[in-house]
């Protein structure tokens, strides 16, 4: 393993873990701007990343998926703590909840896509890459971070929406279900990460790859993808 390696794997998960402490951020944020100071008022309303650490899913599984070069990334944070009885409407409070990551991903996503290719204008010759001057090397190094921050956020918009519990799609799914329906969806609850873990093991990921490449493909363009190596 080379220092270039290295370095693509750490700034990788710099990428990832920033895209999920701030997804983490904006739901606890959103709840408690509608009432709820359970966040807040457990030190999880900061940027502090020691605050959101699941040692699983925000180390140990981003480092193996990166280190074995997989092209899927994924990871999560520890949940951040709601209580939707403070909301005054709590099914609508949750709807507004959950839909605040995906959109804090969409919106950091379209950021960094919009700073990067700003950045691009100013390298018109891909050969200013192949140099191997220091400049050359740094500018590599950021435009990979940022392509890599754009299509983690994306992956993580996506397949967040999935209306299977816990993702914050199945929050919004229930939002719009009638009665009973709501019923059925709180009782999945308890069975929501083994059903998760079902779809994904039986390719009900296949369909969201396409979407999901073709979303981080067209804002990235061939040219960012081409000098990076993405």
């Amino acid at each position: 393993m080379n220092i270039a390696h290295i370095l693509e794997i750490v700034l990788s998960l710099v990428a990832v873990f920033t895209a999920i402490v701030l997804h983490e951020v904006s739901h606890g944020y959103v709840a408690y701007r509608l009432g709820d100071p359970t966040a807040k008022a457990r030190g999880r309303l900061t940027l502090n990343p020691l605050a959101h650490i699941d040692p699983i899913g925000t180390v140990l599984v981003p480092l193996v998926l990166v280190v074995l070069g997989s092209p899927f990334l994924f990871g999560w944070a520890k949940p951040v703590p709601i209580n939707p009885n403070y909301f005054r409407n709590p099914f609508r409070g949750m709807l507004y909840v959950a839909i605040a990551g995906p959109i804090t991903n969409l919106a950091l996503a379209l950021g960094a896509t919009a700073v990067g290719r700003l950045l691009l204008l100013a390298f018109p010759d891909p050969l200013f890459f192949l140099r191997g001057t220091f400049t050359a090397n740094i500018m590599q190094a950021i435009f990979f971070l940022m392509g890599i921050f754009v299509i983690f956020n994306i992956v993580l918009a996506v397949f967040n929406m999935i209306p299977i519990p816990p993702l914050d799609g199945s929050r919004v799914l229930t939002y719009f279900l009638p009665s009973e329906g709501r019923r059925v969806m709180i009782l999945l609850e308890r069975y929501g990460f083994l059903i998760l873990i079902a779809f994904i093991f039986l390719g009900g990921l296949n369909a969201l790859f396409g979407l999901m490449g073709g979303i981080w493909n067209g804002l990235l363009g061939n040219y960012w993808q081409l000098i990076v190596g993405i």
